[in-house]
């Protein structure tokens, strides 16, 4: 990997989400989509921590959750890198889209919209982003 690795993530300081969690689901999708291969190095700890001006604890505790998960391997001298695992699933793809999709029909129901303008408007949506 690059030295621009930082530079794939971003944070949203205003999320409910915490900042660890944000930076698990994002190298989650990364790795799902093929962006980070396996065997791809990570940027260290404290350089994503700084390219992000977040606590170095933050990035280090998405990180070990990520290594739990099997997503990545800690290589000694090395750093973190993208574990080398089967190709991602269409169930393990959907599985990473839900929380968006669950978060999205909660704010239509907030607004009170009904399901034909919500599938439209994804629709719309989808058509857009292609």
């Amino acid at each position: 990997m690059t030295d621009h690795t930082a530079q794939l993530f971003s944070i949203s300081g205003g999320s409910a989400t915490p900042i660890y969690r944000q930076l698990v689901e994002q190298v989650k999708r990364l790795a799902a989509a093929g962006v980070l291969a396996p065997g791809d190095g990570l940027p260290s700890v404290r350089d994503v921590a700084q390219e992000l001006a977040v606590n170095p604890m933050t990035v280090s505790k998405a990180y070990g959750l990520l290594e739990m998960d099997g997503v990545l391997t800690r290589l000694r001298g090395q750093g973190m890198q993208v574990a080398r695992r089967r190709g991602h699933g269409k169930g393990e793809r959907e599985a990473l889209l839900r929380p968006a999709l669950e978060k999205a029909a909660r704010e239509a129901r907030e607004l009170e919209l009904d399901d034909r303008t919500i599938l439209e408007l994804f629709q719309l949506v989808l058509k857009e982003t292609t």
